[in-house]
């Protein structure tokens, strides 16, 4: 039905979809864990900022387990390249996550004052390091990683983990935690009323300025001083996965002239920051459903200018630019991305129908009355 060419774009957009699926579910989840000792000053009022999320954040998570899984079955290449060459980090992320589950299932279940602090602090942790960590990983795409592939097409990692923390890469995790908090304070002022409610508001009109200038100093940066490779010579986009089979020059157009040759792609950094402006300016005063809705549009748009500016590299290779991944010749065989697409065409409306139901049914305002009332049965 789709030809080579056709399917690989397909996948490229669908693995988008869960990408921004997954920074908007799980990003005011973790927003929330960070600001839980931040925002709430006494034992019933953190019972109330985590439940919340308390219903839903399992079925977040679950964007992350898909991301990782479509990765490794429709660009197996990227899938070994990465999680080879950055193996300490990715087991420092995933170490990272392990502190929510825990602290969501057992924070509540002693009354003791020391222990339920200890869990709002792990999950603090829980919520912090992971948009960091995932967000120095965007900064070293967009900044290209030392690796290279032989000739039987296996990667090999150049640098070392130290590496990865450059400036501008730790510039990304830092904006990587402010678009979670700030998403997070938008969605916690949206589910709580009285005290809570303003301190969210409170921590909205701090954290938005701090995230459009991090957001307008790294773009600048990125423009600046980073080169984007040009792939000169490569196979048609229907040949067979074959990423050496390409000519690259390492220092092609910059990032600034690769959006304007292509104009209508300039609408995703437009959406990126209009839409945050917008759910700062909505979101310090009383508007709820509206300052979210903006702040996700805003998020989307960010995550749509890393793709594109990207695009068609997957990963880039700063040791080796022939050995660059991109979607015409990083990905698995034609039947295998058939295979795949139908299944999701099934299985992915379930999902979302699915998750859309979790929420109408748990959805309204979290009270410490409530949680008072139900204080066996939340978290």
């Amino acid at each position: 039905m789709f030809d080579y060419e056709t399917i690989r774009l397909i996948w490229w957009l669908f693995i988008g979809v869960v990408a921004i699926a997954f920074a908007l579910t799980e990003g005011f989840d973790f927003g929330i864990c960070t600001l839980l000792p931040l925002l709430g000053k006494s034992d019933v009022e953190r019972r109330v900022i985590i439940n919340t999320v308390g219903a839903t954040w399992e079925g977040n998570q679950v964007w992350l387990i898909l991301l990782g899984g479509a990765i490794f079955a429709i660009w197996p290449a990227v899938y070994a390249a990465l999680f080879s060459g950055l193996y300490a980090a990715m087991l420092l992320v995933l170490f990272s996550l392990f502190f929510r589950p825990a602290g969501f299932d057992y924070r509540s279940k002693i009354s003791n004052p020391a222990w339920r602090n200890a869990w709002d602090w792990g999950l603090f942790i829980g919520g912090t390091l992971p948009p960091v960590l995932l967000g120095v990983l965007v900064g070293n795409l967009l900044l290209g990683l030392p690796f290279h592939l032989d000739q039987d097409l296996r990667p090999f990692y150049d640098g070392s983990f130290w590496a990865l923390l450059s400036p501008f890469a730790l510039l990304c995790g830092v904006i990587g935690l402010l678009v979670t908090s700030f998403h997070g304070a938008l969605f916690l002022k949206w589910r709580t009323e009285g005290v809570i409610h303003e301190r969210a508001r409170t921590a909205v009109s701090v954290l938005g300025p701090l995230l459009l200038i991090s957001l307008t100093v790294a773009t600048l940066w990125l423009m600046s001083t980073v080169n984007r490779p040009e792939i000169t010579q490569m196979a048609g986009a229907s040949a067979a996965s074959n990423p050496l089979n390409k000519t690259v020059i390492a220092t092609g157009a910059d990032w600034l002239h690769h959006f304007l040759s292509t104009p209508w792609m300039l609408l995703a950094p437009a959406l990126g920051f209009s839409g945050l402006a917008l759910a700062w300016l909505l979101g310090k005063g009383q508007s709820k459903a509206g300052a979210f809705l903006m702040s996700s549009i805003g998020i989307s748009g960010v995550l749509l200018t890393v793709g594109l500016g990207l695009f068609p590299f997957l990963l880039i290779s700063t040791t080796d630019p022939r050995s660059s991944l991109t979607l015409w010749d990083a990905t698995a065989s034609h039947t295998t991305l058939l295979l795949a697409f139908w299944i999701t065409v099934v299985f992915l409306p379930i999902v979302l129908l699915y998750t859309r139901w979790v929420y109408k049914v748990i959805w309204g305002s979290v009270t410490e009355a409530a949680v008072l009332k139900d204080s066996h049965t939340l978290y």
